[in-house]
């Protein structure tokens, strides 16, 4: 680094610890990659907790004329969240709201999900106006600092329509909240060129004519090409320019500390209807006419794109059968009442009864078609995604059209992709507000697909903002992607206002530049990220970012993005033979596979499938080779195994005894540190020795002899239960009020249901392979997978009865590697589909934590588990921002740091009076229990206490 970078590190490490200031190179790449395909690597990142932290560094930064960077998710898509410099990103911190005025107003810091504000609302009734695609994972500082929209909100509920107020600080560190009269008054007494530099600028647009009628034309569409404009036309206060000149600024003008919005009504009832017609006019006359009525969305696809998605499950039969000629309409009305949604879908489709229709699956209330009609439509994207050729990127553009041009506007945009090769590409979109996105993919490795990109983008901007005065970008930002066009859009005195405004707000220029004010004409073409082949697994991978969300090591290493990121140019280097003097081998060795928990959850959230997981197995594979011959053994004498842990787990429990609790932690800790922490950790959560002895059968159960026998067996209940490994092993927590381990628990319950219980033979032998999977051990896996699936097979008379596993994680694995026709059930399913009918439940008076665990998030089981725990507590708490526990099996042994980092914020959230919480993993249970200052046990405790 440049001297003043290294002076810049040394004032910023007198208030800022080390482990926020990253300047470690290949920890740079990692966290400097975002959604878009440019790449800028940073000299350093910062990790700030405050808004005094942010204040302080933007002087700082200022005062060394250092430009920096702001990141939220970045999930943006046009290189706005990039930096060669300074990126500065926001520690969990950032997540406080407050709501008022009965759900009518929230206040949002920029580190808030858009989801969870919306989850937040959810009671009154009420939801932010922006909804983009990637809610689930964007942040409430990157949707306001994009203009972002989406599917509903169209320009009328974005934010800048539903802004109520801000704080900002500025690039010289001037700090203002215009929600406080003396912020403001101090803001006017430190600021005063700005504000009146603002009311120059007002009066500039007022007077000049053809300028405020461009502005007003662009904006009747969805627009974040440049500036938000129209601010300096819809208002004359100054500071309300300033807030609105904030929205859309790409952290170009300054930070958005935190953000006031006026929320729109959510409805309750809601339906979905798909009508196709057999061409894109057709389509678009429909569309005009259903902007007359009260429809909340109605997203178009044109033929490539139906057909991206003709062989996804849950698509209707007919999309298979349609040419490339016909289009589609996916349509949601909302209303208050059932009264009013069904008028409101008769009144839409009365304006277009006259459209010939190929096909339609009408409107409907029903949550399963409406989840696989929107499904349809989300996963056009991915659709291209997963069938593009190693070392291409998906590109996804975003304009809009005024409606009257949409039909034409199409037609010629199909006529680009084939003039330029883009034979894959699809077109969709937010018809109502004549916003299009089209998705194809390209290359980036040779000048000759550079320059066929450039030329496509030429040919694509004369198309949108010359010849339909269109924009350029809708929702997406500028970013670096744009750039060189915004002249282009709003011409050279509109540009000229575009220039003014940054130097007005950033005289010095230190914040992104080179986003949406950039002189150079190729600034597209440059700093293109590089996508290299590296392993089959994740190749598709897009680098989204929407898998970060739920990885419970993203505050501890890496993220499953970053951890692709860097294995990805591992990969490179190895290919091209290069020898780079750096850390970046030995970070991902910790940071990329020894701290992934690999449960998966990140499959979840991808839109292209990739499990990182999957890759971090792998190349666990290699690592664990030299413990091959010990794995074997383990598994072919499991049970000596388990009985030697067995063992251990009483001697663990007769030592606290003797020397205590405090004593055994301290000798433990010491322990850890003479070995490098390879003596596992120590837990006072740790229980003895499961005491519960259950039958070990050494021979083959017996079959019905007669018809007679075999008639009266099948009017009994019967149920194949397989008590996994961890559970069969551990007793019960020493803090838990009910002392019987979770072996005995489960036979209770079932017991009351009035199942005869059937253990498979030789039970002690059996496991379901998890802990040789986890460590990519797969052959040892399969082997114990194939022995279960054996003795499972047996016991369940081929199949007849209904297997039992006590914990998730054993059934969600038997569930995905068993071939043979087995019902495997884990505790929630079991009870809900087969027990609870035979159970008078009688709810536990009190209040207890609900942990769901990754393998019952996987198996979609996360409302049903909530529901069970809410039929048998009067209370029930789900933790937020917590989706995986980072116990993984045994890491929570071995790197006790993953499973302290992923459950941080539990304590804290444990409401008072709250003694218990409740989950199905018997080893998540242990990490739970250990970070909550509660007794975590299975759901199946639960049960029991309120069943009779």
């Amino acid at each position: 680094m440049e001297h003043h970078y290294h002076q810049l590190v040394t004032e910023l490490q007198l208030f800022l610890p080390d482990n926020r200031i990253i300047t470690d190179s290949a920890l740079c790449l990692a966290y400097g990659t975002d959604a878009s395909f440019y790449r800028l690597l940073p000299k350093m990142v910062l990790r700030l907790a405050s808004t005094a932290e942010v204040i302080r560094v933007l002087q700082l930064c200022s005062q060394h004329a250092i430009h920096c960077t702001f990141r939220a998710a970045g999930t943006s898509l046009s290189g706005q969240a990039i930096s060669d410099s300074v990126l500065i990103t926001l520690t969990d911190d950032w997540r406080q709201h407050e709501i008022s005025d009965q759900g009518k107003k929230i206040s949002l810091q920029p580190g808030v999900l858009g989801a969870d504000a919306n989850k937040y609302l959810a009671p009154f009734g009420r939801k932010i106006g922006p909804d983009p695609a990637s809610i689930n994972s964007c942040k409430i500082g990157g949707i306001a600092a994009n203009n972002a929209s989406g599917m509903c909100c169209g320009t009328a509920q974005n934010s800048y329509r539903t802004l109520a107020g801000m704080s900002l600080v500025l690039a010289d560190g001037t700090y203002l909240d215009t929600r406080d009269k003396l912020s403001k008054a101090q803001f006017a007494e430190q600021q005063p060129s700005l504000l009146a530099g603002l009311r120059q600028l007002h009066e500039d647009v007022i007077n000049n004519e053809a300028l405020s009628d461009r502005i007003r034309h662009k904006y009747r569409l969805k627009n974040t090409t440049g500036y938000s404009l129209n601010a300096l036309l819809d208002f004359a206060d100054p500071f309300d320019m300033l807030t609105h000149l904030m929205i859309g600024s790409e952290g170009t003008l300054g930070f958005i500390n935190e953000i006031s919005y006026h929320t729109v009504p959510d409805h309750a009832f809601k339906a979905s209807c798909l009508l196709v017609y057999p061409d894109i006019e057709t389509t678009c006359l429909a569309v005009t006419e259903l902007a007359n009525t009260s429809v909340a969305a109605v997203e178009l696809m044109d033929g490539r794109a139906l057909r991206s998605i003709a062989d996804h499950a849950g698509m209707p039969d007919f999309i298979k059968t349609l040419d490339l000629e016909a289009a589609a309409l996916l349509i949601e009305v909302h209303g208050e009442s059932e009264t009013q949604l069904q008028h409101s879908c008769d009144q839409a489709m009365a304006v277009i009864s006259t459209f010939r229709q190929l096909n339609q699956v009408p409107f409907t209330q029903d949550k399963k078609v409406c989840a696989n009609l929107w499904a349809m439509r989300k996963g056009m994207f991915p659709a291209v995604g997963a069938v593009r050729e190693i070392g291409t990127t998906v590109v996804i553009e975003d304009v809009a059209f005024h409606v009257e041009h949409l039909a034409a506007a199409v037609r010629k945009l199909t006529e680009l992709f084939e003039r330029f090769g883009y034979n894959e590409a699809i077109i969709f979109g937010h018809a109502l507000a004549g916003n299009l996105h089209f998705v194809f993919t390209q290359g980036f490795d040779s000048q000759a697909e550079r320059d066929r990109y450039g030329h496509f983008m030429t040919a694509v901007t004369q198309l949108v903002a010359v010849e339909y005065q269109g924009s350029l970008k809708a929702e997406h930002g500028t970013g670096r992607n744009m750039a060189p066009f915004v002249e282009l859009e709003w011409g050279e005195d509109g540009y000229q206002l575009v220039k003014r405004i940054k130097a007005l707000f950033d005289p010095n220029g230190i914040l992104n530049p080179g986003v949406i004010v950039n002189a150079d004409p190729k600034a597209h073409l440059s700093h293109l990220k590089p996508l290299p082949a590296a392993d089959a697994l994740v190749d598709k991978c897009i680098e989204c970012g929407f898998c970060e969300v739920v990885c419970p090591s993203k505050n501890l290493s890496l993220t499953p993005r970053q951890r692709i990121v860097l294995y990805r140019e591992l990969q490179r280097r190895q290919t091209n033979n290069e020898v780079i003097d750096d850390s970046l081998q030995q970070i991902f060795e910790y940071q990329g596979i020894d701290t992934c928990a690999a449960t998966g959850l990140c499959e979840q959230r991808c839109p292209v499938g990739i499990n990182t997981g999957d890759l971090v197995r792998k190349l666990r594979t290699a690592r664990y080779q030299k413990f091959q011959p010990i794995a074997r053994w383990s598994a072919a004498h499991f049970a000596g195994t388990t009985k030697a842990v067995a063992i251990g787990l009483n001697a663990a429990n007769l030592s606290r005894k003797l020397l205590g609790k405090k004593s055994i932690a301290s000798l433990n800790k010491g322990l850890r540190k003479i070995s490098h922490n390879k003596v596992p950790l120590w837990l006072p959560e740790l229980p003895a020795a499961n005491p519960h002895r259950l039958p070990d059968l050494k021979k083959e159960l017996p079959k019905p002899k007669s018809k007679r026998s075999e008639s009266l067996q099948a009017t009994r209940n019967k149920v194949v239960y397989f008590p996994s490994c961890a559970s069969r092993t551990l007793g019960q927590s020493p803090n838990a009020q009910d002392s019987r381990s979770l072996t005995e628990v489960t036979q209770a319950v079932l017991e009351k249901a009035g199942f005869d219980v059937v253990l498979p033979h030789e039970l002690t032998s059996l496991c379901c392979g998890m802990p040789y999977q986890s460590k990519g051990l797969f052959d040892i896996a399969s082997s114990k997978v194939q022995e279960l699936e054996a003795r499972l097979w047996q016991a369940s008379e081929q199949g007849r009865w209904p297997i039992l596993m006590d914990t998730s994680p054993c059934a969600k694995l038997s569930q995905d590697s068993f071939t043979l026709p087995l019902t495997i059930f884990e505790p929630v399913t079991f009870v809900l589909e087969h027990a609870l009918e035979r159970l008078t439940i009688q709810p536990v008076p009190e209040t207890v934590m609900l942990h769901i665990t990754c393998s019952s998030q996987r198996m979609g089981l996360a409302d049903k588990m909530l529901h069970l725990a809410q039929r048998c507590a009067t209370k029930v708490v789900v933790p937020e921002h917590i989706s995986c526990c980072g116990f993984a099996g045994d890491k929570g042994f071995t790197l006790p740091e993953l499973n302290a980092s992923a459950l941080a914020t539990l304590k804290q959230q444990v409401p008072n009076g709250c003694t218990r919480g409740i989950s199905n993993s018997r080893t998540c249970e242990l990490g739970l229990s250990h970070h909550s200052g509660i007794n975590y046990e299975s759901i199946l405790y639960l049960v029991d206490e309120a069943s009779r």
